[in-house]
């Protein structure tokens, strides 16, 4: 898993034709227009594995932003890469795309009531049975000026979803019926299953369309392992500080309180 995990953590060289990516194929920037921003896995994801991505630049004047999902193309397979995710990548079938919303992004399936968002200082973020260390996971904003007006968005793991910085991705995970879920995860909270019966059995790769108003994304890389004890620190130290700038005040090391703030 670890090993497939660092060969999937990078896009493929197949990509739209507004894409530029730099040369270890992590940052992947559309270069001009809005559209032809298609992006994939370098590998097809295993079951439980995160394809996550975040936003490292906007561009105003468009309307719409990130898309992601799956497919089961192989994009070595594909004559031409399409225009666009959706409808054109999906309308080729074995496809599912979600497109991100800046506020209404959780999917709730019939029958099921929405399910309580857990507290922002458990380690691990569960879906399934897949377990993920959910401090990677999450997008953070700089501290700044008035950044005690955001904290309780901060201490929540909560950026709206097209924010720069903003992290978003992409697993399945099995299902008992041989089937499996697509799930989007958005700094760190899963949004519900928002594609069903995918096949197990074809591999599948991660769709990231650099759509309109977002630019610019970097891939960042899941550790699956234990939570670092410099991770741990930090999630007590949140969990009891009003904002973020009275961190500046605690009696810690320099590089403890950077990790603190900004990382």
């Amino acid at each position: 898993m670890a090993a497939r995990c660092r060969l999937a953590a990078r896009f493929h060289h197949v990509h739209g034709t507004n894409v530029r990516l730099d040369a270890s194929r992590t940052h992947a920037t559309r270069v001009e227009s809005f559209a032809n921003g298609l992006c994939f896995s370098q590998e097809p994801l295993a079951p439980g594995q995160i394809f996550l991505v975040e936003i490292e630049e906007k561009e105003l004047g468009w309307c719409g932003h990130l898309r992601m999902g799956l497919t089961a193309h192989d994009p070595q397979s594909l004559e031409v890469v399409p225009e666009y995710s959706l409808p054109d990548l999906v309308n080729m079938g074995d496809t599912w795309v979600f497109a991100i919303t800046r506020s209404h992004n959780r999917v709730v399936v019939d029958g099921e009531e929405a399910r309580a968002r857990g507290p922002p200082w458990e380690p691990f973020l569960l879906i399934e049975r897949v377990r993920i260390p959910r401090d990677t996971l999450v997008g953070r904003s700089r501290p700044g000026r008035y950044s005690h007006i955001l904290d309780d968005l901060y201490k929540m793991n909560v950026l709206p979803a097209t924010a720069r910085r903003s992290r978003i991705g992409v697993l399945y995970a099995p299902r008992p019926d041989g089937t499996a879920d697509m799930h989007i995860v958005i700094n760190g909270e899963d949004m519900g299953p928002s594609a069903r019966g995918l096949p197990t059995t074809r591999p599948l790769y991660a769709v990231v369309d650099v759509f309109a108003s977002t630019k610019s994304v970097r891939v960042i890389p899941v550790d699956y392992g234990f939570p670092s004890l410099q991770t741990l620190c930090r999630l007590v130290i949140q969990k009891h500080i009003v904002h973020r700038l009275a961190i500046e005040g605690l009696d810690l090391p320099p590089l403890l309180k950077n990790y603190c703030q900004h990382e």
